[in-house]
């Protein structure tokens, strides 16, 4: 027999006080929506964990089930739209990108407080931090060259053939993704930063102005991802709220931020200044090397550009957690110490920038 295999099976609470709902109302609407569900009895527990949109275990007589919805209070525009995860979900459908099988959408908030969608439960193991402790170098080195195929796979895609017309607006994608999250960053500041203004002014000299359009993830990370219960082998893909139509090496510039974040007891946590000899884990440019295989694609002489891209991006949207956190409306607690997180990655961020000059 083999080593067991490692990795958390996603840790499941009692519903938190502030994303309570009503869930008698759920199995009205679920009864007879839901294949072989007739209203019987159900149990909802909350995923814990995940800063962003809500996510519950739905236990039915019929089957296991997840159901994703948006928090409640007020909310940034385009932030949370649970109805794009539901349709990118929905359009990957049989394309050899693993994702959860969709079952339905509700858009109307009268029912459970907030539009949410319902997909199947997909049973897997989860490894929160991007090193994979406790794993094997043998598991690491086989779920990174899955991660560098399955991202692989997804930018393969047609996305025009899946129905994703409209999906996103390809043209001028990182000019207008620096735009937005300057946006984000300047709805959702509590206090000043000045490493986040001075790359709001260095990105857009510094991106390529190439486009390219493909199916982009916009979260690809190992803690996005379900492993197969006892193999080193990626079965489903989670966290679509930031998917687009928009460039491939944006998403793989995301994905190597495990690169360039120090290491530490947070999931965030990466691999920067340490020895990756004997782990497992790829170096950066190998693990590119093995992504641009798979994609059919050359590897691209530098990354950096992207990188600084994805940090900040990064940095705003855990500013936005921590806002988030101070106002109440946040999906887990412990955001309340995210100040601390957004910082650093800002700071990050700005040093990487300096250094391309």
């Amino acid at each position: 027999m083999g080593a067991p295999p490692t990795g958390g099976v996603p840790a499941l609470v009692p519903v938190l006080p502030n994303h309570r709902f009503d869930e008698a109302a759920l199995v009205r609407y679920l009864a007879g929506r839901l294949p072989g569900f007739d209203g019987g009895p159900v149990t909802v527990r909350q995923f814990r964990g995940g800063q962003s949109n809500p996510t519950f275990h739905v236990q039915t007589e019929a089957g296991a089930y997840v159901l994703r919805k948006k928090p409640p209070g007020k909310l940034l525009p385009s932030a949370h739209a649970i109805e794009r995860e539901y349709r990118i979900l929905s359009a990957l459908q049989g394309s050899g990108v693993p994702v959860p099988r969709t079952r339905l959408l509700c858009e109307d908030a009268a029912v459970i407080g907030t539009p949410f969608f319902v997909m199947d439960h997909v049973p897997g193991r989860v490894f929160a931090d991007r090193v994979m402790q406790p794993a094997t170098p043998a598991e690491r080195a086989a779920v990174y060259e899955d991660m560098a195929r399955v991202l692989a796979a997804l930018h393969r895609v047609d996305w025009r053939a899946a129905g994703l017309e409209g999906f996103g607006r390809p043209e001028r994608y990182m000019a207008r993704q620096v735009e937005r999250w300057a946006k984000q960053w300047q709805a959702s500041k509590a206090e000043e930063m000045p490493a986040m203004e001075r790359l709001i002014a260095w990105l857009p000299a510094h991106l390529p102005q190439e486009d390219e359009a493909a199916i982009a993830h916009g979260d690809f990370r190992l803690g996005n991802l379900i492993l197969h219960p006892t193999e080193p082998r990626i079965v489903a893909v989670l966290d679509w709220e930031l998917s687009t139509i928009g460039h491939p090496l944006a998403d793989l510039g995301y994905c190597c931020l495990t690169y360039h974040i120090p290491p530490g007891p947070e999931g965030i946590a990466g691999t920067w200044g340490t020895d990756l000899a004997g782990t497992g884990i790829p170096t950066e440019r190998e693990f590119v090397a093995r992504y641009c295989a798979h994609a059919g694609r050359p590897v691209p002489e530098r990354m950096d550009a992207f990188v600084v891209f994805s940090m900040f991006r990064l940095a705003a949207i855990v500013a936005g957690v921590w806002r988030r956190a101070l106002d109440g409306n946040a999906a887990d607690p412990s955001a309340i110490n995210y100040r601390d997180r957004y910082r650093a990655l800002a700071e990050r961020a700005l040093e990487i920038a300096q250094a391309m000059g």
